[in-house]
């Protein structure tokens, strides 16, 4: 299976299968000299790790990295520091229930990658998907830690805005609440929790599951990042975001939006700043003009679709073509767009921190 790798200058390969011994990520390119506690990579796997709610997979995954090369170890191991060569990181699988799949090894689940998987290899993975499933994701998460601290002042953050057919409040839009302890969501907007809870309880005790968008906003991106052409930093942010499992669509600025209102609305008009430096007056671009970096917050959504995997007998075939009925055993996520919020973050960083280099390589700034 051949593309395992994304990124120009900081290039990012992922390795490893759901049910397999181990998973991981080999980051080349990072710059040398970037320091970093191994907390920074353990906190952000901590942010997505399973079982850590009822509303996500009950999988007991600790997802504990080990960072296995590229770096030097300082202040008695309490920072770390890059060397500029191949950084690899670890993450062990303890709690897999290759089992539960034993049913569906010669059956396609509807709405999974088995079918094409099958076409494409004549051989797949049956046990929780191998690199299909959303486990590889951890990986990604690990390596976006580390690419927040590529690029000087860069804040990544991430907020779960509509779960299914509900949606939070935009006015009431808190980041300090995103990261709370009692907010099992992302959430932005605190009066979103009892009504998601509610929903999601309900969709969750009928054995289905429900989609979500993700809202990404990144600060702190240096203007000038991209190119006009082929290397949009909005495109490259697109493609990422796409590659996570399950996402369906995403959006720039004000996406979708735009189609429905006038040029004058959707025109960020400029003033000077005190500072001297250009003030926009408003962000629907989503900080990207012309594939290039504005220097306002770049901003992006992606919607995720209802988890494949649900209890509800669905109709389908087998491999030798005879018709079927399938219930998905094992422990899914009732909507996965909760955990795809951290994964989400991470993309956007990686392709940020991989223009932010590819920039300073072509023009000398960064």
């Amino acid at each position: 299976m051949s593309h395992n790798t994304f990124g120009h200058l900081f290039r990012v390969t992922t390795w490893g299968e759901s049910h397999g011994p181990a998973l991981g990520c080999i980051i080349d390119g990072c710059p040398p000299g970037i320091r970093f506690a191994p907390g920074d990579i353990q906190n952000e796997l901590d942010r997505r790790r399973p079982g850590k709610s009822r509303f996500v997979t009950q999988r007991r995954e600790p997802d504990q990295v080990k960072i296995l090369s590229g770096v030097l170890e300082e202040d008695d191991g309490t920072c770390l520091v890059t060397t500029g060569t191949p950084i690899a990181m670890m993450i062990e699988n303890v709690d897999q229930r290759s089992k539960d799949y034993g049913e569906i090894a010669r059956q396609y689940r509807p709405g999974h990658a088995d079918y094409a998987y099958d076409v494409k290899y004549g051989i797949r993975d049956y046990r929780g998907g191998g690199r299909s499933s959303a486990r590889e994701t951890a990986a990604r998460v690990a390596a976006g830690a580390l690419a927040r601290k590529v690029v000087p002042g860069l804040k990544v953050r991430g907020a779960l805005v509509t779960m299914g057919v509900k949606s939070i409040e935009r006015a009431n839009w808190d980041w300090d609440f995103v990261e709370d302890p009692e907010n099992p969501f992302f959430t932005p907007d605190r009066a979103s929790v009892p009504v998601f809870t509610d929903y999601l309880d309900g969709i969750r005790k009928a054995g289905s599951s429900v989609g979500a968008v993700i809202e990404i906003v990144a600060e702190g991106v240096p203007e000038g990042l991209g190119a006009p052409i082929y290397a949009k930093l909005d495109q490259d942010i697109a493609s990422a975001l796409m590659s996570i499992n399950a996402v369906k669509g995403v959006e720039i600025g004000n996406g979708f939006e735009a189609a429905r209102i006038t040029g004058e609305e959707n025109a960020d008009e400029m003033r000077m700043g005190n500072d001297g430096k250009p003030l926009f007056l408003s962000n629907n671009a989503g900080g990207v003009l012309g594939g290039i970096s504005t220097g306002q917050p770049v901003v992006a959504r992606f919607a995720v679709k209802p988890t494949s995997s649900i209890l509800t007998p669905r109709q389908s075939i087998d491999k030798d073509g005879k018709q079927v009925d399938i219930k998905t055993k094992g422990r899914h996520d009732p909507c996965v767009g909760i955990r795809a919020v951290p994964i989400g973050e991470a993309m956007v960083a990686c392709v940020v921190a991989d223009h932010y280099l590819r920039h300073r390589g072509q023009t000398g700034k960064g």
